[in-house]
Formats: C-alpha cells, structure tokens, sequence
C-alpha cells in the first residue's frame, strides 16, 4: 500500500490520535449512582473505513469527496426524514445519499457500482479496540446494546464479521420507532430495553451531534471521539470523552 493511499484511508473518518484525551465532568454521574448498562450508537465499534476505501476504488481521486458528502447527506436526510414524519429505514436514506452525492459531485455512478458500494455496509468489522473493551465490561456484568440508525440488519453484519456474539442484547434500531436520533423517541429505547433509569445507561456516542443528543435526554454521554474533533456548540458537553474504547471502560468501572 502506497503512503499517499495510507494516508487517505487514516484521513477518510478523520484518522485517530495518538493520544486518547479523556474528560470527566465533575458532576458526570449522580453520587452513589451505579451505571448498569451502556447504550452504544453504532460507529463507536463499527470501523467505517472500508466505505471510504471502496469509494476511492471505485473513484480514483475523488473518493473522500463522495465518502465526506456520502456521510453529511446520510445524516441530513434521516433528520429531514423524521422532522417532515416521512421515515424510512437507514438502507434506504444510505442508498439515496449516496445517488445524490454521486450526483453534487458530478460523478456517473452505475448501478454495480452503487451496490458495491451499499454491500461494503455489510462487510464491516468493529474497531481493533472494540473487543478487548466489549469484553471487559461484558465481564464486569454492564449489559450493552446498540442503540442506533442502522437497520438491524447492517448490525447484525457487524456482530457476525468481528465474532462479538453474546455480547449484545437485542438490537434498538430506530426501525422500532420509526423516528432518528437525535429525536427523544430514539434514545427513549434503551430506558424501555434495559428497565433501568436513564443515569443507569450511558450512552456511547460516534458523532457529537449524538453525544449532545443523548445528553439533551437525559442520559450520561460519553462520547467516543474518533475524528478527535470539537465539541459541538449545542450547550451541553458530553460526561466524558476519548479517542478509543480502552477510556470508555475506565469512565463506566473506576477503579
């Protein structure tokens, strides 16, 4: 692999740093408040790099323009989809994304080509550090479950290919309630999943957009910053905060 390819694909979803910085707000958990379970969007153990990767394949040179316009519309339109009640499954505002990304950047995308693209959704694995953590706290006795956009299906692809098995209680997608995250009906799953209070269930965050969402319900958000961006000015913060999975275990079982 050519260092200009290796590049690409560690810039594609932002890249990782090198070091994990790790927040803690001083007033993260109520005192004596014991967290039982945590609420996982998807991406904090699903690797999206692969889709970046297939788009520069298919289109040399212009492969993170469509993966970073790809995502942006994604996310656009499974807001517009639930602001307007016109909901349907996260396959579908994908597919549409990517035809109408394809289009803003004046690429000619054939139909092989947008189900190879689609298809590279259902060969992804969790990241390098997912299963060690995913482990430990399965071990500590913290139930977990996705609580995200994606069809159960795509969730279920990702549990088969990285061998997580057993870890996961069955899947909250927004299929349920037929409305996207951010929207308080979303987030309202894992209350009615798990039967617990929300500062029971910490949410894991992939976007900031959700870890201020998540916080706006109500739960302790710790968002797992992988792009290492900013903050998002929505006047909350999230409970705590890093690059990786290893802090997320930390912040759930202080030692």
């Amino acid at each position: 692999m050519s260092a200009d390819r290796r590049e690409f694909l560690n810039l594609a979803v932002g890249g990782v740093a090198a070091v994990a910085t790790v927040v803690m707000a001083k007033n993260a958990l109520a005192a004596g408040t014991k967290i039982k379970a945590i609420a996982f969007d998807g991406f904090p153990i699903i690797d999206a790099r692969p889709v970046f990767a297939k788009a520069e394949e298919i289109f040399p040179g212009n492969g993170m323009a469509l993966g970073n316009a790809w995502r942006t519309r994604q996310f656009e339109y499974s807001w517009l989809r639930t602001l307007g009640g016109k909901y349907t499954n996260f396959w579908q505002v994908t597919e549409e994304s990517l035809v109408f990304s394809a289009k803003l950047l004046r690429l000619e995308l054939s139909s092989a080509q947008r189900d190879q693209l689609m298809q590279t959704y259902l060969t992804l694995k969790a990241w390098p550090d997912a299963a060690p953590a995913l482990k430990e706290l399965k071990a500590a006795g913290i139930r977990m479950a996705f609580l995200s956009n994606l069809t159960e299906e795509m969730l279920d692809a990702v549990v088969k290919n990285s061998n997580l098995q057993g870890i996961f209680e069955a899947h909250l997608s927004t299929d349920r309630v037929k409305a996207f995250k951010p929207d308080p009906r979303a987030y309202q799953m894992g209350v009615d999943a798990f039967k617990l209070k929300k500062e029971e269930i910490v949410f894991a965050a992939f976007g900031g957009w959700d870890a201020a969402g998540a916080k706006w319900f109500g739960y302790p958000t710790f968002w797992v910053n992988r792009m290492n961006l900013p903050v998002e000015e929505l006047s909350v913060a999230p409970d705590g905060m890093s690059t990786g999975l290893s802090d997320l275990v930390k912040f759930v079982l202080p030692g």
